[in-house]
């Protein structure tokens, strides 16, 4: 089966180098001062469920959405990654700066990404595991039906340790992003795996304006050093970054992060025809403060900030290689990429302290060891026929992983025992299409099409949980853009989409931790469907402002539950939402952003257990102000509304809301020397960034456990200090 996957996937690939004229696929460019026409252009950590529960020549016309600032990232380079352009136009698509990013005050680089209309990112058990990501009124855990990349590069692993759809975004160095490309749903034809709620796509500058040397010192031991730069190397540029940090957080136990990162890349030639070689290396090591019972904290056990096992935490490592071309001619637009990336991961989690093992203690470890590959290599050409013109995109994605996964029983950080140790091959191969039609100047529609194949083979220590699993999916897709009439616009998606599930899921027969209990065998795909309605305008000066309204369908969330080694089935679910987002200048040295989601998610089955769906927001909100010049004082206030969600099916346990103010001041000299102050958690809110309720127990409790609320509370307020300076 692994060389039969490899042949197909070989020859895949070869025949598109071979057939597709080479050209480029530009990035979004700048908002222009008005709606263009368009003419012109993703649950382990989720516990045990024990309870009830006239357009220029070959340009991509689809480029030319709304924009959340005047211009892209400062030092954008020469021949971009691969172009993550929103296609067709959303009303909820959007492409932010980096600029933009930087520009408001964050903890973590996991938290840069709630420039993201509508996104939660949250942390729960320590600085070097993968955030939890909130939207469209999901838990998504720490990336199910969230699909983000970094420069081309897929973050979200399939079959992974800890979870389906594990994205860890802590290599992430906000100071070279150069864009962040949002699209939302499962309407655009380039997107396929772990992009139902929304696809994020990150793209790094290629060179900066000033060399950069920074350090930060803050609260609670925060230590950041960061030293970046570029310079012309031939014909081309070379791009270099050192970050280390060192965090010991405000917990009994420290965090004792220990992060080392860098970034290499060389550049030549334009966003239309050139190449970009990057090399990319991060390693950390981190001890962490997990969830607690609420229980231990109301009777002084511990407080807030304590843990129960000290000896949680984990190691990460990622190093990758990755490289584009692009060329444009006649013929078209062809965009090539590939990448390879080395991923390890070791996890020590504790959910339930003593109620499976009452001597040795519930401490688990997970292990995810792998070496993956993708290509992406798309085309586009314009066309004109009768009176009609538009244009054509074709494309091809790839991917492969060879994963060592397993899963432990240990007593601090000692093994125990093997639940499950696996050998997993796992591939796929997307083909897609779709084709931009311009009617007139006031209609314009996207029709595409995408077709997902998914295969491998799991080598199993439980030799009945060994065998192999493919499923393939064919995804329609349609988009509608009405307008402009008085620089407003209105937009209709619909399509198909889907994520994919553990493979391990699709082959297993017994429950691996006793190995003769028989289970269900679950779908290697699961179905999505959604729909969008929505409308953007800039009627007001200064003010950019758009509405949408969505549905999506999911026929099962089946995840894959990393702390028990087995697939556990859910419920097909259903979501309605609206979105409200918001950016007003009312002066060139000010910005005020205001975004406000409400969703209902409800279970679409009956069950007498309840239709909520636990960890699922209603309400998300945040809005910031950012002041300042390239010179001179500056500054920043951000708050952030995490609303209450159910925790049970039943909705007779719910979480606390959440609101964080987050501050910054600061002063750029005129010689680059900048000076800036961070305010995080600025009126110290005693909340939570997460909670669940499940069963757990402590010494000397019942034998069956005791039903709570476990928190992971919020830092309290914390200060850092930066001096930079740019030459």
């Amino acid at each position: 089966m692994r060389r039969a996957l490899l042949r197909m996937f070989s020859a895949a690939a070869s025949s598109a180098l071979c057939t597709l004229p080479v050209a480029a696929h530009e990035r979004g460019s700048a908002a222009p001062t008005e709606l263009p026409p368009v003419t012109v252009a993703a649950q382990d950590d989720q516990p045990p469920k024990r309870l009830p529960r006239t357009r220029p020549k070959n340009r991509d016309l689809r480029n030319q959405t709304a924009t959340r600032s005047d211009g892209p990232a400062e030092g954008s380079g020469a021949a971009a990654a691969p172009s993550s352009a929103l296609q067709p136009p959303a009303a909820s698509a959007v492409s932010i700066s980096g600029a933009e990013v930087n520009a408001v005050p964050f903890s973590r680089p996991g938290e840069a990404l709630e420039v993201v209309p509508g996104l939660i990112v949250t942390q729960h058990s320590g600085e070097g595991k993968a955030n939890q990501y909130f939207l469209r009124g999901f838990n998504l855990d720490h990336g199910t039906d969230l699909a983000i990349s970094v420069d081309g590069m897929p973050v979200n692993m399939p079959t992974h340790g800890h979870g389906q759809g594990y994205a860890d975004i802590n290599f992430l160095i906000p100071e070279l992003i150069q864009s962040v490309d949002v699209r939302k749903g499962p309407y655009f034809a380039d997107q396929g795996d772990f992009a139902s709620a929304g696809a994020v796509a990150i793209g790094y500058v290629n060179k900066l304006p000033n060399n950069i040397a920074e350090m930060t010192f803050g609260s609670f031991g925060y230590r950041r050093a960061l030293a970046a730069g570029s310079n012309p190397v031939g014909s081309g540029t070379l791009l270099a970054a050192v970050e280390a940090v060192k965090y010991d957080g405000p917990w009994d136990v420290a965090d004792d992060v220990r992060k080392l990162n860098g970034v290499m890349r060389y550049s030549q030639g334009t966003a239309t025809d050139g190449l970009t070689l990057t090399a990319m290396a991060y390693s950390n090591g981190w001890n962490s403060t997990d969830q607690v019972p609420q229980r231990t904290i109301d009777q002084g056990l511990i407080n807030r900030l304590g843990t129960l096992n000290p000896t949680d935490g984990g190691t990460s490592s990622r190093f990758s290689l990755s490289g584009n071309w692009a060329q444009s001619g006649d013929y078209g637009q062809t965009n090539i990429s590939a990448y390879v990336v080395r991923s390890d991961l070791r996890l020590f989690n504790d959910f339930t302290y003593f109620l499976d093992n009452p001597l040795n203690g519930d401490q688990f470890s997970q292990l995810d060891r792998r070496s993956f590959g993708g290509v992406d290599a798309r085309h586009s050409f314009d066309w004109r026929f009768g009176g009609l013109e538009g244009q054509t995109r074709v494309g091809l994605q790839s991917r492969y992983d060879d994963i060592h996964v397993g899963l432990f029983k240990t007593e601090q950080r000692a093994w125990l025992s093997t639940i499950r140790d696996d050998r997993v091959q796992e591939g796929n191969v997307g083909f897609w299409t779709d084709t931009t039609t311009h009617w007139n100047n006031w209609l314009h529609t996207t029709v595409g099409i995408r077709e997902d194949v998914f295969a491998g083979h799991v080598f199993s220590d439980t030799a009945q949980n060994s065998g192999n699993a493919q499923a393939s999916m064919t995804s329609p897709k349609v988009g509608l853009v009405l307008g402009p009439w008085y620089k407003t616009e209105f937009y209709g998606n619909a399509g198909y989409g889907l994520h994919s599930n553990d493979i391990r899921g699709a082959t297993i027969a017994v429950d691996p931790n006793d190995r003769v209990t028989p289970l269900e065998r679950v779908p290697l795909l699961v179905r999505s469907r959604g729909a969008e309605l929505g409308i953007r305008t800039r009627v007001i000066e200064g003010l950019t402002s758009s509405l949408a309204i969505f549905v999506l369908d999911f026929d099962s969330e089946l995840l894959f539950v990393g702390d028990a080694g087995t697939t556990e089935p859910s419920r097909p679910s259903r979501r309605v939402g609206v979105e409200w987002t918001n950016q007003y200048k009312p002066l060139p040295w000010m910005t005020v952003d205001l975004d406000v989601a409400r969703t209902q998610a409800r279970f679409t089955d009956f069950d007498p257990a309840g239709a909520r769906i636990p960890g699922a927001p209603a309400w998300v909100a945040s809005s910031a102000v950012t002041l300042g010049g390239d010179t001179g004082w500056f500054g920043a206030l951000k708050a952030r509304y995490f609303g209450p969600r159910p925790l049970v099916e039943d909705d007779s346990v719910r979480s606390r809301s959440s609101l964080i103010f987050n501050a910054r001041a600061g002063y750029k000299f005129d010689n680059g020397l900048r000076l800036q102050l961070d305010v995080l958690n600025l009126f110290n809110a005693q909340t939570n960034q997460i909670e669940y309720y499940y069963l757990s127990r402590l010494p000397g409790e019942p034998i069956d456990g005791v039903a709570d609320r476990h928190v992971h509370p919020a830092e309290p307020l914390a200060v850092r200090l930066t001096v930079a300076a740019r030459f």
